[in-house]
């Protein structure tokens, strides 16, 4: 087994941006069944199920990035943690007993994280729904089917949601798309026939499952492979727990922070289903999933370089950071320019010719949306420069953020009544206060400071 965090290079990419290509164009195929086959307040449902689906990942408290992050800093040969920063090294030796006990702590920790999982849907998450059901008019029994398997599919999800750090943090890019192909053909296929059979919310969480499945077998064999099984079988388990109390203090900070991002970006869409009908909220729920769409396309190349992003942190090098940040928003901007163009004119001309039942919200709507969705991801991709260095020194700000949002969005949807824009500007106004311009600044002051890149 090569000793370092693996090459990152234009084929890394290129599977990376084939990954997200396929993704949409399997949404893109898949989504004309959903819209022609179950009405508006079906798939206004099928959306909150994605946001609940969307929360349950964010249960991991921030551990997932952050075990990436510590697993790159293995490869790149260092031998113990920070809880604040990382030390320097430009020697790839690998402590097989520092890995071992990095993946026994990841275990132990997806274990409880799984239980809570659990208990969360079965409890408020079953509440929810039931509510829910009370203004639902379709199938309540397909739907039940679907949220009891999208309880069982969250469950085992985030039980295993430590296979993608494994891979992210070994630098097995290439691999992991490619096992994300193969997982998104196979929600495609079964979720087609399914559908086809008459199924409907149940055939896109079934074939969601099974999905799932696929990718963490997958993703176990190309990881553990032999080399890799003997190294560990020769080293003993020393103190797993002492990994989780290093790593916790900015895992929990990267937590709260993805938990302050969930609320600025989603909790419009459950106050919304309160205070607005299933039909808005579906038009709503299809805008917001192709901004998610874009969202990926966008910040692929970030994402791409993150294993390598953390060690260059370990050997200084931000000439080759400050490289890799300027073709990050290079593309982020030229996804959103040429998406959000082809998204205005040609969407619902196509859903019209395939007769959909749910459209998208007015252009100038869809316009706005747009424009915060990119500065979002913006100052998203800069903490994420940040946050290689192991600092986060956002949490507070994301989680203030969070908190107003949810201030913003009750009253103009209560008090002012300004219906579906409120659920636009209020996130857009809160972001733009502070965190949108900030976290930039932030890392272009660290790669371009005075003697940084000498």
């Amino acid at each position: 087994m090569a000793n370092g965090v693996e090459y990152i290079g234009k084929k890394s990419v290129a599977w990376s941006y084939l990954s997200v290509f396929f993704s949409v164009g399997s949404g893109i195929i898949l989504l004309p069944f959903i819209l022609y086959s179950m009405p508006s307040d079906t798939v206004a449902v099928w959306n909150i199920f994605q946001t609940i689906y969307a929360l349950t990942m964010l249960l991991d408290f921030g551990f997932r990035p952050s075990f990436a992050r510590n697993l790159s800093y293995i490869f790149s040969g260092v031998k113990k943690f920070s809880v604040n920063g990382v030390e320097e090294s430009h020697n790839e030796d690998i402590s097989y007993v520092l890995l071992k006990d990095t993946l026994q702590a990841m275990k132990i920790f997806y274990r409880w994280a799984a239980l809570l999982v659990l208990v969360l849907l079965l409890s408020v998450g079953t509440w929810f729904f039931v509510m829910l059901m009370s203004k639902y008019s379709g199938d309540s029994d397909d739907a039940l089917v679907a949220w009891i398997l999208l309880c069982v599919i969250n469950c085992y999800n985030v039980y295993t949601l430590y296979y993608d750090s494994l891979l992210t943090g070994k630098g097995y890019i290439s691999q992991l798309q490619k096992i994300t192909i193969l997982g998104q053909a196979v929600y495609l296929f079964v979720a087609i026939i399914l559908i086809l059979c008459g199924m409907k919310l149940s055939a896109i969480v079934l074939s969601q499952a099974l999905s799932v499945v696929v990718k963490r077998v997958l993703s176990y064999r190309v990881f553990f492979n032999v080399e890799l099984r003997g190294e560990l079988s020769r080293v003993e388990c020393n103190a797993p727990y002492d990994v989780l109390r290093v790593i916790a203090p900015n895992a929990v900070k990267v937590g709260l922070t993805s938990f302050g991002s969930y609320i600025v970006n989603r909790s419009a869409m459950f106050l919304g289903a309160i205070y607005l009908s299933l039909d808005v909220m579906a038009q709503y729920g299809v805008c917001v999933q192709i901004l998610d769409i874009m969202a990926r396309c966008g910040t692929m190349m970030f994402v791409t370089y993150s294993p390598k992003i953390a060690q260059w942190r370990t050997q200084r090098n931000m000439i080759q950071i400050g490289r890799v940040y300027i073709y990050s928003i290079y593309s982020l901007i030229a996804i959103y320019v040429i998406g959000g163009a082809i998204v205005l004119l040609a969407a619902d001309p196509l859903l019209d010719v395939i007769h959909s039942k749910t459209h998208l919200l007015p252009a100038g709507l869809v316009t706005l949306m747009l424009a915060i969705n990119l500065l979002e991801q913006n100052h998203g991709i800069a903490a994420g420069f940040i946050q290689a260095d192991n600092r986060v020194p956002f949490f507070i700000p994301s989680l203030l953020s969070g908190f107003a949002t949810v201030l913003l969005l009750w009253l103009m949807l209560d008090i002012f009544d300004m219906g579906v824009l409120g659920l636009i500007l209020a996130p857009g106004i809160v972001q733009l206060a502070y965190q949108n311009w900030k976290w930039p600044s932030v890392v272009i002051k660290e790669i371009w400071g005075k003697g940084n890149c000498k």
